[in-house]
């Protein structure tokens, strides 16, 4: 019997045809991206004067979706794989990991294995912004775990590959299968000179006020923000994000021409179970009188109110449990959640009440504290309502400041950081239990922000290495806003000469959306969120600045997009309420203080001659680690001649110059020029003897071609021992080293042969 036909799959090249022409069927047919040789298809952007590449169809052809991004020399490889199956999760989960291989920026990492180990700071922080970039839209209902790796395949290092990640990942999930409402372009947006400038590259940004990422959708939308600035006038960043949208949209045409062109069909997803109308109805009518009055009382904290609702919750759970038996309870759960989320929005959009009792713009109550412990270097509390947040400064020698990786260091435009903002949430913190110190995503991005906002008012000539750390102590909504505030009084407290003081604020957005295009009909602004206004509504607009203008930024977005009339206005508010805040912290302290606090460090200059350095440093820097282990004072070379002492405190300074005098004291006899001096041999080395001249001077060397007329290769071919004296003459010292200069050869007489060591060629 003639064994059965095997057809060949041509773009596989020798993978049998039944086992992918699944993968196949919705490319076979389209002649576009087929007849190039690679099977893939490209298209180029020009945005602002640079070309963007996006390629699709050639790498990781497996994946659901695939994309290459190039700008300029940075290119990333962007795969999006998701699953078939609906996951468990109540939530979306969207997984992002962005890698910077060292291969990418021609370097070997330098750690102890020489290869990538976990992921660094910026990675993560990296990996969050293209998640808040593209979770806004994917589509409500769909749950299947997802997962996208972001690859650097070559960077540049005049472009950061953190924008053309974002738009290789929307072209990816664009040419996808995965269900996803996009595309989206993202743009990097500079100020030189109050110009705007689109992707700028990493010298421009040196000298930019402003860095700024902006994704935006089709219409002009902005789906995500995140920048940092230095004090920027607010028409000037409302220009910057105009400018950054309007070229983003470039961005968004050529992906959907991409898409059309090697696009495969959406799939189709299991939607979640619909609750059934008449126990919808049996919910509104059992629990919106209890939940509006628990709204409506704002006498409770974030923990009583939501035990409020949980008991409320509970309860209807049991009655309508034997009402409708055959209703699974997490539908019913869920049904009174939807519930809660309704009215809680239907009272801000129609009748502008906050479940506290606030208007939409007014403020939490507010206040400060400085100086908590006397012997922290700077110390605040500050509360905003039910978010307390304790901060402290602890300065420290310039060698403590934080060395950047290598890959880093070629991404950004510093080398090294001397200011550090460290910012923790311990689970107790939200009545929760876990483990305490543990640092997560959440941590490093809160952190991460927070500092921004404060780096561009602490001065950059500052002599000492300064830690910031923030901990929160309670949480109900806006703890990186209320670290940079208390943040800002520590400093101030701690004596650092900032610019001026910062503050930040968190503005709020709650929509209703139009059901068929989620456009957006009627919206509300809320000033200094809650944690439960977070949780229900549709934006978190965290901003911090000072009373000259913007120095951080950071925006998320649950809807597909916000037209930018709501953004320009989202910032307005939130200045107005950075300017209120500022009003309150001046009351308790308004300037940095004149002077460091007694417990404070001390930093002193002083200046070595070179005929010293050796009894200043020591026998193999013996001196400088004695000096370091018993006062705790870190010398660091400034110059040629000049050293830079830092000490814990002015009691370790007093020490450490009392304990610096007796190295420099001069206890042996000053060596005069041309004099005969007679010195004991304490070390035989090959290139010459070590002579002790006086036992509280340090060995000088005697060097082979000083030891005799003849030509010596070796100290021992003369008899030379340990521990013999032999006589030799002072010709001062080496005017550029500073090094001891003595000669036996200048007592001899003329040599007549050439002295070798045994065993050596003639």
């Amino acid at each position: 019997m003639a064994a059965p036909m095997m057809w060949v799959c041509k773009h596989c090249r020798g993978k049998i045809w039944s086992v992918c022409r699944q993968l196949h069927t919705s490319k076979v047919n389209q002649s576009g991206p087929w007849k190039d040789k690679n099977y893939g298809c490209s298209i180029e952007v020009n945005i602002g004067g640079k070309q963007l590449q996006l390629s699709s169809g050639k790498l990781a052809r497996f994946a659901d979706g695939a994309a290459v991004a190039k700008l300029d020399d940075t290119s990333v490889l962007v795969t999006a794989v998701s699953k078939t199956r609906s996951s468990q999760f109540s939530f979306f989960p969207l997984t992002v990991d962005f890698r910077q291989k060292a291969a990418a920026a021609g370097r070997i990492p330098m750690n102890f294995f020489r290869r990538e180990l976990g992921p660094t700071e910026t990675e993560i922080l990296t990996s969050r912004m293209i998640d808040r970039s593209l979770r806004p839209m994917f589509p409500e209902g769909y749950l299947n775990e997802t997962q996208l790796v972001c690859n650097v395949l070559a960077m540049d290092g005049l472009n950061d590959p953190d924008i053309v990640s974002i738009n290789a990942a929307s072209a990816a999930l664009s040419v996808s299968d995965i269900p996803w409402d996009g595309p989206v372009g993202a743009v990097r947006v500079g100020l030189v000179d109050r110009e705007v400038i689109v992707n700028p590259t990493r010298k421009q940004l040196q000298h930019s006020t402003l860095d700024l990422v902006i994704t935006a959708a089709a219409n002009r939308k902005v789906v995500m923000l995140e920048g940092v600035g230095d004090a920027v006038f607010l028409h000037d960043l409302a220009k910057a994000i105009s400018k950054g949208v309007s070229e983003a949209q470039a961005i968004v045409q050529g992906i959907l021409q991409l898409q059309k062109q090697i696009g495969r069909p959406k799939r189709s997803y299991d939607s979640p179970a619909v609750v059934n109308p008449e126990v919808a109805e049996a919910v509104k009518s059992l629990c919106t009188s209890r939940i509006r009055e628990v709204f409506y009382d704002d006498r409770h904290d974030k923990i009583s109110r939501d035990v409020a609702i949980q008991d409320i919750k509970a309860s209807a759970i049991e009655e309508l449990k034997g009402s409708f038996p055959d209703c699974k309870e997490d539908l019913i759960g869920e049904a009174i959640h939807r519930h809660v989320k309704e009215i809680f929005r239907s009272l801000i959009l129609d009748e502008e009440r906050r479940c506290d009792g606030r208007t939409l713009q007014q403020l939490r109550d507010i206040s400060c504290q400085v100086d908590l412990f006397q012997p922290l270097h700077g110390s605040a509390l500050f509360q905003r309502g039910q978010t307390q947040v304790m901060c402290t400064v602890t300065y420290d020698s310039p060698e403590a400041a934080m060395r950047l990786d290598p890959i880093s260091v070629l991404t950004g435009n510093i080398k090294e950081k001397n200011f550090m903002l460290h910012y923790e949430f311990p689970p107790y913190a939200t009545n929760e239990t876990g483990r305490p110190g543990a640092v997560g995503r959440r941590e490093f991005g809160h952190g991460a922000l927070a500092e921004k906002a404060l780096r561009a008012i602490v001065p950059d000539n500052c002599p000492f290495t300064i830690r910031l750390t923030s901990e929160v102590l309670e949480s109900n909504g806006s703890s990186s806003m209320a670290s940079v505030c208390g943040g800002s009084l520590a400093l101030m407290d701690a004596g650092v000469r900032i610019s001026e003081a910062a503050a930040g604020v968190a503005v709020g957005l709650v929509t209703r959306t139009d059901p068929g295009t989620r456009n957006i009909t009627k919206y509300k602004l809320l000033t200094d969120l809650l944690g439960i206004e977070d949780y229900m509504g549709d934006m978190d607009f965290k901003m911090a600045g000072t009373r000259s203008g913007i120095t951080a930024l950071q925006v998320d977005f649950k809807l597909p997009g916000v037209p930018l009339e709501i953004v320009s206005k989202a910032l307005e508010q939130g200045f107005v309420g950075i300017n209120h805040i500022l009003d309150i912290m001046d009351k308790t302290i308004s300037k940095p203080r004149e002077e460091i606090k007694h417990c404070g460090p001390v930093i002193e200059k002083l200046s070595i001659e070179a005929q010293d350095r050796s009894k200043f440093f020591g026998v193999g820097g013996h001196n400088l680690r004695k000096l370091r282990s018993e006062t705790g004072v870190t010398v660091t070379p400034v110059d040629d001649v000049s050293f830079q002492l830092f000490a814990p405190n002015s009691e370790a300074m007093d020490e450490a110059r009392e304990m610096i005098d007796e190295f420099l004291a001069d206890e042996v006899p000053e060596l005069e020029f041309g004099a005969i001096y007679k010195g004991k041999i304490v070390e035989i080395r090959d290139i010459g003897v070590m002579v002790e001249l006086h036992p509280k001077l340090a060995p000088v060397l005697l060097h082979n071609s000083q030891v005799d007329q003849r030509k010596v290769h070796h100290a021992s071919a003369l008899g030379l021992e340990v521990g013999q004296e032999i006589t030799v003459k002072y010709f001062g010292r080496d005017p550029v080293s500073g090094r001891m200069r003595i000669s036996r050869k200048a007592l001899l007489a003329p040599a007549t042969t050439i002295i070798r060591n045994l065993g050596s060629p003639s």
